[in-house]
């Protein structure tokens, strides 16, 4: 049995600022995450993404913002339990207990849940050779841009993921298709008119209404077949990659059963970060409440929200307001 102050559920963006603040409070706290690293989504899925909405940054690497994160919390020797899910949950009088994939069981004062969207996994066309060409051409994420330098690449998909790769890859991808089943884009605006400029260029080509019908090769992806969807017309691509960013299916996993109230798979919580279980709090993408914006600098707010209201849960001498880092100083902002 491993006791801390506080287990933070979570080591995406919003678990590592919660530590963060769990540690300038002075107190003792672990991460348990399903992933191999650090950095949730970002590190697994977006490492080489460019993110516009942290606040000091005009841009930065996905990775590096991970790890600028990780040097954030290198002070308070942070302990990672990665690789191993939560699963139970239980309260023995003053202390939650939480017990892993791995056969761990874990005590704390104050949990807080900042899991994202849970369990979770590219969705999937649906399309037979999909399966078929799964690492051999077909991908699900970008981790590596130099896996695509100089390839025929075709990205489908209409949300952020698509409109941004088919942007960023430019620099390295030899050519580049996007298809998109419809005419309109969820992308951010800005995003979408740097893509149709470089459609008008030249420099991507953009295919709407079009859908992916079946991808051809032999021990790697060589063909494309794409179908508008209004008028049947296929149109074959040659293509030395296919990558498919067709959003996520998310469940919330384990903790469904933990008995917090949830709101379309979401866990609700109030002002302060706060579950329906007291001592327990949530933050990011894994939770909901009237206004709530699925924005990384939110989830940060959040954070320390949630942080800071679960150190004075676990130590009930410590006040909510940390007060100005800028003035106490690192690791003086306990009182």
């Amino acid at each position: 049995m491993h006791h801390s102050d506080v287990i933070i559920i979570g080591a995406g963006p919003a678990g590592l600022f919660a530590g963060f603040y769990v540690g300038l409070r002075g107190l003792t706290f672990r991460f348990v995450d399903p992933l191999p690293e650090p950095g949730g989504r970002l590190a697994a899925y977006y490492p080489e993404k460019y993110v516009f909405d942290v606040p000091g940054f005009p841009k930065i690497l996905a990775k590096d913002l991970v790890k600028n994160l990780l040097e954030q919390l290198r002070p308070f020797d942070p302990t990672f339990h990665l690789g191993e899910r939560a699963e139970t949950f239980r309260k023995e009088g003053d202390l939650f207990e939480i017990g892993t994939s791995n056969g761990n069981k874990f005590t704390a004062r104050s949990v807080i849940i900042a899991s994202g969207l849970g369990a979770f996994e590219p969705r999937r066309l649906g399309i037979p050779a999909e399966k078929e060409f799964e690492r051999k051409g077909v991908y699900f994420a970008v981790t590596s841009k130099a896996e695509f330098r100089n390839k025929r690449i075709l990205i489908v998909g209409g949300g952020d993921s698509a409109v941004d790769w088919a942007l960023n890859l430019q620099d390295t991808a030899g050519e580049i298709t996007l298809i998109h089943r419809r005419s309109e884009f969820r992308a951010h605006e800005l995003s979408v008119q740097k893509l149709m400029a470089a459609r008008d260029e030249g420099r991507i080509k953009v295919l709407t209404p079009y859908e992916l019908r079946n991808i051809q090769g032999n021990s790697w992806v060589q063909k494309a077949v794409v179908f508008h969807n209004q008028t049947q017309e296929e149109l074959e691509l040659e293509v030395d990659a296919v990558i498919i960013l067709a959003g996520y299916l998310s469940k919330p996993g384990p903790l469904a059963q933990w008995g917090l109230h949830l709101e379309q798979n979401k866990i609700k919580v109030d002002s302060t970060m706060a579950t329906n279980i007291p001592g327990v709090f949530a933050c990011g993408d894994a939770v909901t409440y009237p206004g709530k914006l699925p924005m990384i600098v939110v989830s940060f707010g959040e954070a320390a929200i949630a942080a800071n209201h679960a150190a004075a849960y676990a130590n009930p001498s410590l006040k909510v307001d940390p007060g100005y880092s800028s003035v106490k100083g690192l690791g003086k902002v306990a009182a």
